[in-house]
């Protein structure tokens, strides 16, 4: 009589997170996950589309179209616009953070990357940073294309460099409003209805684009405590001479704020829609 015996299959140990994931590493996963993002632009160069076509099409349109009414030069014009025109340009880019949020959530993109071993805010941080990060091409786009129009840079390599790391800050913190905008609507249709509301308003009653003294006397009282006016100014300063570092600390701490306020929000609408 033959005796079969059966061996209990090896079974591979299943790596499990800890329940709390240090600081540290929570930084890498991050890093890993906006290094991801990034790369992606390797294989698909049209991800910088969005950040190419508006900053030339902006740019050329309030150049030649506006230019002479306002400041009755478009070359003057330009000195004064391109500063405001970045900061539009970099608050209306963090509403891909907002819409590229909502298609991940819609499609079941975030929840996989969720169900991996990495820290709960991997995702969300890391596509935050990836996409602040993208601005840096748009902003070297616009400063590229407005030299060769007739812009000039007064205040040298550090001035560049100082507005780069103002705007990159600050779009850092409206990222997160972004985000919960992304959070709250329905669909990316919703997001962009919804942004487009909010930032459209904030950046046109501003001195991005013109100064405020030929404004109405009732407007000029919020263009005056408007974040995107201590913004624009603070970059035309750093660009093309002029006050700094009263409009950059107003811009620092309003990004703290703006921070402050809506990060709490967004990590409470993420865990209810997730």
């Amino acid at each position: 009589m033959t005796v079969i015996t059966q061996t209990a299959p090896e079974t591979t140990p299943v790596a499990v997170m800890p329940g709390r994931v240090s600081p540290l590493a929570s930084l890498r996963h991050t890093m890993t996950l906006a290094w991801r993002s990034l790369v992606q632009i390797k294989h698909n160069p049209l991800e910088l589309l969005d950040l190419s076509v508006q900053p030339i099409m902006f740019l050329l349109l309030f150049t030649y179209v506006f230019g002479g009414a306002i400041a009755g030069s478009t070359t003057e014009y330009l000195q004064f616009s391109l500063p405001g025109l970045v900061v539009q340009n970099m608050l209306f880019a963090t509403l891909t953070t907002a819409i590229g949020l909502s298609t991940d959530i819609t499609k079941g993109v975030f929840d996989r990357l969720r169900s991996l071993p990495i820290a709960r805010s991997a995702p969300l941080a890391g596509r935050i940073v990836a996409d602040t990060l993208k601005q840096v091409w748009a902003f070297a786009l616009f400063l590229g294309l407005g030299i060769v129009l007739g812009f000039r840079v007064h205040q040298g390599v550090f001035g560049v460099v100082g507005a780069l790391a103002l705007l990159l800050g600050f779009a850092l913190a409206m990222s997160w409003l972004s985000v919960l905008i992304g959070l709250l609507a329905a669909d990316p249709e919703k997001v962009q209805i919804m942004a487009f509301s909010v930032m459209m308003p904030l950046t046109f009653t501003s001195n991005a684009f013109v100064p405020t003294d030929t404004l109405p006397e009732w407007l000029q009282r919020w263009v005056e405590v408007n974040p995107v006016t201590h913004l624009a100014d603070a970059v035309r300063g750093l660009l093309t001479g002029g006050p700094v570092a009263t409009h950059a600390t107003i811009s620092l701490l309003w990004a703290v704020g703006i921070a402050v306020v809506f990060a709490p929000l967004s990590l409470r609408a993420l865990r209810r829609r997730t």
